[in-house]
């Protein structure tokens, strides 16, 4: 009587997002998940939690229960699938029916854990449920043939993972996987603020530093921002001004560690998509490709021309809700 129901959902370590056939996207927030330590019990999830960062009472804890890219807190993860699926279903009619669910996996990520996204997916009454590696979603997203035998590169720099990808003919040609991405960023400036100004930052702050001044490593007019922290020496709050240069040597590391896994793919790629990827370049998706200079620098440093996805923030989960339509296509190609 009914149609059925059609939900992707990229289950990101920094933000879930869920897309709908009718709807396009219809939540995006982020993976926080606010409990309570004595009674277990959650409190808050998403936007909510995220404002609770860092500014709870001790029995509260604001945790992700996805890291990585992949589950880490199963229990959590369930309820806050729930919990987002509750909201999905005040926009999106859903108690009439169960829905077709796929759901978008790094291409790192073990059996063991496919198989935990799989049943966290499952048990919040997901009639049927698919898995897509999130390299092939975000090409589909940022709208690459993927089912014709041409190379597309994708960078998909996301929170917790950076995933390199060549697809071509609706499978994955070869690809790397990097446990690496902007928390990594995030983290780097927190310990490079620590260390030079004894002063401490939450992951908010270093955030925001990240968006504001972050650049990756091209010349450019330095930038100043304030921010504000808690001195480690003499325990007072305090202000201080960062610059843009300081915080591009600060997050260098991961940026170089992100190039050579773009490198080392385009090394394995087969001699026959080689010419392909010279003409059409390589695609950048997810958070990171929203990084000041990051295009430009990968575009000087591999000799190939780069491009940034339409929504990069948004490309893995309106691809994986495409790929609805020919996901038994894309499985048939990946076995």
């Amino acid at each position: 009587m009914f149609s059925n129901t059609q939900i992707g959902i990229d289950l990101g370590t920094a933000n879930i997002l869920v897309y709908t056939k009718n709807k396009g996207i219809v939540l995006n927030e982020p993976s926080v998940v606010a409990i309570d330590v004595n009674t277990k019990q959650v409190l808050a999830i998403g936007n909510d939690a995220k404002n609770m960062v860092g500014k709870t009472p001790e029995h509260i804890v604001a945790i992700r229960p996805l890291k990585d890219g992949v589950i880490a807190d199963y229990q959590v993860t369930i309820d806050m699938l729930k919990h987002i699926m509750r909201k999905v279903s005040k926009t999106v009619n859903l108690t009439l029916r169960k829905p077709n669910v796929v759901v978008c996996a790094p291409s790192g990520a073990t059996s063991v854990e496919r198989r935990a996204i799989h049943d966290a997916v499952k048990n919040f009454g997901a009639r049927q449920v698919d898995l897509i590696e999130e390299p092939i979603a975000a090409a589909i997203g940022a709208d690459l043939p993927v089912e014709e035998p041409i190379a597309n590169v994708v960078v998909d720099i996301g929170g917790g993972t950076t995933e390199v990808a060549i697809i071509s003919f609706g499978g994955v040609v070869t690809s790397h996987s990097l446990r690496l991405g902007g928390d990594q960023l995030d983290d780097d400036i927190i310990q490079y603020v620590r260390k030079k100004y004894n002063l401490l930052i939450g992951y908010r702050t270093a955030e925001n530093i990240k968006m504001e001044i972050g650049y990756a490593l091209i010349d450019h007019e330095e930038q100043t921002m304030e921010i504000r922290g808690r001195d480690l020496v003499t325990g007072l709050p305090k202000t201080i001004t960062l610059s843009s240069l300081e915080i591009q040597g600060a997050i260098r590391e991961p940026l170089l560690s992100i190039l050579e896994t773009i490198r080392t793919t385009l090394e394995d790629c087969p001699p026959e998509l080689s010419g392909d990827i010279v003409d059409r370049g390589v695609i950048l998706t997810g958070g990171g490709a929203l990084l000041n200079g990051i295009q430009e620098w990968i575009a000087e440093e591999i000799d190939v021309p780069v491009h940034i996805a339409p929504s990069p923030l948004e490309s893995v989960a309106i691809g994986t809700g495409r790929s609805l339509n020919i996901i038994h296509k894309l499985q048939k190609a990946t076995k």
